[in-house]
């Protein structure tokens, strides 16, 4: 099964990030056809020299050039119609692929034609993959999956693999306000698009020291507000749903101190090892 890997770039990823996540995706188990690479405005030299040195070695590299930086939603709306395969992995600049990623998505959509999405695990690291601090598991067979959805995202965006022609029935990707992952899960939803999580880490996800404050504060808590309004006009969720989530999401991003934050977002969202009995907190 031939597929492409989507990726975008904008000024302040970091050009090492960037060259050990094309490394990680270029040494796979099974490598991929070609890798989409969107290049959101302007980047500096040091980034533009990484992606010019792949460039010249690697055929399999396509660059998709935007002028001025769009947002990531825009990036891979614009990169999603340069994609060639059927199907498409996603792929952040800063992370770092498992070495049979790939090869497991595939066997799961060679197993399940009716897959529409297939994830997994991510594994966080601060600095360097050794330096692990926690596993975000999610759900994984699609009733849970659509279950857990109407309270937290329920995919891990860096680790999908995805039909593009399901993807696109839906709308593509879209701005939304830094949730652009979890409005097209929501939408696909919508369309009975069938989703799956493999029981396995996937991705090393590179994560940094001040992650739990950039996820609080009232701007933060209203991005995630109009998520959950659009879950409720569009009747995924109900309305003692949505005024628990958003009573949930005012205490801990609002109210809770950056280090209370911290200590709910490992303990409740995060797990140190994986489990073989889970239970996924809302």
């Amino acid at each position: 099964m031939k597929f492409s890997v989507l990726m975008s770039v904008y000024k302040n990823d970091h050009p090492e990030y960037l060259r050990q996540s094309l490394d990680s995706i270029l040494y796979q188990t099974m490598k991929p056809n070609e890798i989409v690479l969107v290049i959101d405005g302007f980047i500096p030299k040091d980034i533009k020299q990484i992606i010019d040195m792949y460039i010249k070695n690697e055929p399999t590299l396509k660059i998709v050039k935007l002028e001025e930086n769009q947002g990531l939603g825009i990036a891979l709306r614009e990169g999603l119609k340069q994609c060639s395969y059927p199907l498409v992995a996603r792929m952040d600049a800063d992370d770092i692929c498992v070495l049979n990623r790939f090869e497991k998505q595939l066997q799961a959509f060679e197993a399940d034609e009716t897959l529409s999405v297939v994830g997994g695990y991510i594994q966080e690291f601060i600095d360097a993959v050794e330096n692990k601090v926690g596993i975000r598991e999610v759900p994984l067979e699609h009733k849970e999956i659509c279950k857990y959805m109407k309270f937290r995202c329920p995919l891990n965006h860096m680790t999908v693999m995805f039909k593009k022609e399901d993807v696109e029935k839906c709308g593509s990707y879209m701005k939304w306000q830094s949730n652009e992952d979890y409005y097209l899960w929501l939408r696909m939803y919508l369309h009975h698009c069938k989703f799956k999580n493999l029981d396995e880490v996937l991705v090393y996800a590179r994560v940094g020291r001040e992650m739990y404050q950039r996820r609080g504060g009232i701007a933060y808590f209203k991005i995630t507000a109009s998520t959950q309004k659009y879950m409720l006009q569009n009747h995924i969720t109900t309305v003692p749903q949505y005024l628990y989530n958003m009573l949930v999401r005012f205490i801990v991003q609002v109210v809770c101190p950056n280090s209370l934050r911290g200590f709910i977002y490992q303990h409740f969202a995060r797990r140190s090892h994986v489990p073989k009995k889970k239970k996924f907190h809302k």
